[in-house]
């Protein structure tokens, strides 16, 4: 019997959480606004990780990041959750070090043997990161869940962070995007796209050293939020507006026509209304918008600076009526 695991959860991989609007409601309160010296990155922002200085000049970098199957192949669910959780300590300037499993699996309805794949994918990138894999934690769950809880090491004088953005800086896309539509026509129809599973499981290790290697200080990872939610974020946080050139922003093959064909994701439509009133669309199409609010899983990184062989997708420029303004 061939299982297909996306059927046992009711969303996919990043696209499945709590859309930003309300997080950021529930959490307005729990912010520690004394900010002790030592939490360098903590819950202004919303940033990738949390960054603790440490003795001996450097900072400890923590992050947790686990999802719903966003493919059906148990190997490449675990390869791409250990990408994405790998990714937010790429997203501050940090290398990751150390992580464990975190899991939920209903143990009366998938077999043992799909569970030890989707570990075994973890496993095999984290080695590719060079980072230990040392237990973890497993819990009885109605729905699979997996990802990982990784501690990494940085620079606490060289990070990338969201409030670092200034006007003038370009704004480069690591990767390309449309892994959000692509998987939900994965999830509907079983059609496999090698090419989102390619882009899932491609680390940002490289795109993180050369945004340090360059100087560059402003970064995110674009995942659950869209390229455009997790902009606004960096926009707001920096106290800048932010402007998208549409027309450079590259795409998977067959991201718009899954779009085209109404493959859209609840999570990618509650991105797109949640910055829809600090945005300028002018005559960017609804696509359009959609194709920028898309809920990435693993996605690439954001940077407010030139990153080789990355694509110019805007710039960010002095603070405007709107903190997004995407032109066409």
């Amino acid at each position: 019997m061939k299982y297909r695991l996306t059927q046992y959860a009711h969303g996919g991989g990043c696209a499945c959480k709590i859309p930003p609007g309300e997080l950021e409601a529930v959490v307005a309160g729990l912010i520690d606004t004394s900010r002790p010296d030592d939490l360098i990155i903590g819950l202004d922002d919303g940033d990738d990780a949390a960054v603790v200085r440490v003795e001996g000049g450097q900072a400890v970098v923590a992050t947790a990041d686990f999802f719903t199957p966003v493919v059906d192949d148990p190997y490449d669910w675990g390869r791409i959750a250990a990408t994405n959780a790998l990714s937010d300590v790429y997203a501050v300037g940090g290398r990751p070090l150390v992580a464990v499993n975190l899991l939920g699996w209903p143990r009366d309805t998938l077999p043992m043997e799909l569970l030890r794949e989707v570990l075994r994918g973890g496993l095999d990138v984290a080695r590719q990161a060079r980072c230990h894999v040392a237990g973890g934690h497993s819990v009885d769950d109605p729905e699979p869940k997996y990802g990982m809880a990784v501690t990494g090491l940085a620079d606490p004088d060289r990070l990338l962070r969201l409030d670092a953005g200034r006007p003038g800086m370009p704004l480069s896309l690591t990767k390309p995007l449309g892994v959000g539509v692509l998987n939900t026509r994965h999830k509907a129809t079983g059609e496999v796209f090698g090419q989102a599973v390619e882009t899932m499981t491609t680390l940002n290790e490289t795109a993180s050293r050369a945004a340090l290697e360059r100087g560059h200080g402003c970064a995110t990872d674009v995942t659950g939020f869209g390229l455009l939610g997790h902009l606004y974020k960096m926009a707001r946080a920096s106290g800048v507006t932010a402007v998208v050139d549409a027309a450079a922003v590259d795409y998977l093959e067959g991201a718009r026509e899954a779009v085209r064909d109404g493959f859209v994701s609840g999570g990618t439509q509650r991105n797109l209304a949640w910055v829809t009133p600090h945005a300028d669309f002018g005559s960017v199409s609804e696509d359009d918008r959609l194709l920028l609010a898309d809920a990435q899983t693993s996605g690439g990184l954001l940077v407010a600076g030139e990153i080789p062989g990355a694509p110019i997708v805007g710039e960010l420029v002095g603070r405007e009526t709107h903190t997004l303004i995407v032109r066409r």
